[in-house]
């Protein structure tokens, strides 16, 4: 079987901070075909950005190793210094030279090339990211998301052998960055680059990468594409941090062909492939057998011919749809979207329904899924 074209295999890195060794990332494996994108999504100070540092040549491995395209660059015995690995890197704060224009930004890794060719090859990469009209202008004579496409045009310029992009929209508007998500792909998709995105933002994660991995304690928890990930979180970790949801106690009856979880809001059926696991990860002669099931706000529906009910603790108008954060009796809390036209007042009892589309649940003292 060939060698992915990005392989990350079991890499350990260590600091050592007056005579304490910190493990930054540990045991971590990921792989990336030719072209493909991918994304290490987590919170500040789980590790992504070590990766990235290890990747380029930046941090030693303390076990593991790197293969880029068939060449290993870096194990625990050997690094390749980064001038030789050929990443191409998008800083957070874009790291443009003021003193240059445009043009010159873009072009500035491509010294040893011949002034027409790299005449050329900026005015490609102009057109490219929609800045062909202000080769002329200088950084302060720009827009934030016109400096962040300077940015990627210039890393793009030499051709890397592979494009990493350090929480890349961090600095821009929430309306912005989501735009430029997309942009950002289709430029990366067109240019053919192989990309590893880093960031703490979910919906910069989904909008650009084909694969995700979510990050914890400086490991990957679970690495797949998003859809994935949505529908079917590895463990608690990975569903904590990509369900936006509340994690409701219940209880699973049935048997490896389905069944039924009962919760306080009601009952969902539950799939063969679910009922499956949670029969393979409970806890020996188990039954029925305790769940804890992923309620996020779009599986909850206002109905007030519902015979549950729970009490709106408040709510946040958007426009088109509000959250109501609402407490069960059993005083826990769920969020509901609801439609924008409601008006309920906190305190308020409201009729609710469950219209679970993709359970995600998890055995309580069992087996760690």
């Amino acid at each position: 079987m060939p060698l992915p074209y990005l392989l990350l295999d079991h890499i350990c890195v260590n600091y050592d901070t007056a005579g304490h060794v910190h493990t930054a990332v540990r045991d971590l494996s990921l792989s990336l075909a030719r072209g493909e994108i991918g994304c290490l999504l987590g919170p500040s100070g789980c590790g992504k950005t070590t990766v990235l540092r290890a990747v380029c040549g930046f941090e030693p491995l303390a076990g593991g190793r790197i293969v880029l395209d068939a060449h290993e660059v870096a194990n625990a015995q050997m690094s390749e210094p980064p001038e030789r690995r050929h990443v191409g890197v998008v800083f957070q704060d874009y790291a443009l030279f003021p003193h240059l224009n445009v043009a010159q930004n873009i072009g500035f890794g491509l010294g040893r090339m011949a002034r027409a060719e790299r005449h050329d090859r900026v005015q490609t990469l102009a057109e490219r990211v929609g800045l062909s009209g202000a080769l002329r202008k200088y950084p302060h004579e720009l827009s934030g998301g016109q400096q962040q496409r300077v940015a990627l045009a210039r890393a793009l310029a030499p051709s890397p052998a592979l494009l990493l992009l350090d929480e890349p929209f961090s600095n821009l508007d929430l309306d912005l960055r989501e735009r430029l998500a997309v942009e950002v792909r289709e430029i990366i998709r067109e240019s053919g680059a192989t990309a590893i995105l880093v960031t703490h933002d979910q919906h910069e994660a989904f909008a650009m990468a084909d694969r995700i991995g979510v990050m914890h304690a400086g490991a990957v928890a679970q690495w797949a594409p998003a859809r994935e990930l949505w529908r079917a979180p590895a463990n608690r970790v990975v569903a904590d941090f990509i369900g936006r949801g509340a994690l409701i106690p219940g209880t699973f009856r049935g048997n490896t062909k389905g069944g039924g979880i009962t919760l306080e809001l009601g009952e969902i059926a539950v799939v063969p492939a679910l009922a499956e696991k949670l029969l393979r990860t409970a806890a020996k002669d188990a039954y029925p057998v305790n769940v804890d099931v992923l309620l996020r706000a779009d599986d909850i529906v206002h109905d007030p011919a519902s015979p549950f009910e729970a009490t709106l603790v408040r709510r946040a108008f958007r426009g088109a749809d509000q959250l109501y954060t609402l407490r069960l009796a059993s005083g826990r809390e769920v969020i509901a979207r609801v439609d924008g036209e409601l008006v309920h007042e906190a305190g308020e009892r409201v009729g609710l329904r469950l219209a679970v589309q993709h359970p995600v649940a998890f055995t309580v003292g069992g087996t760690p899924v």
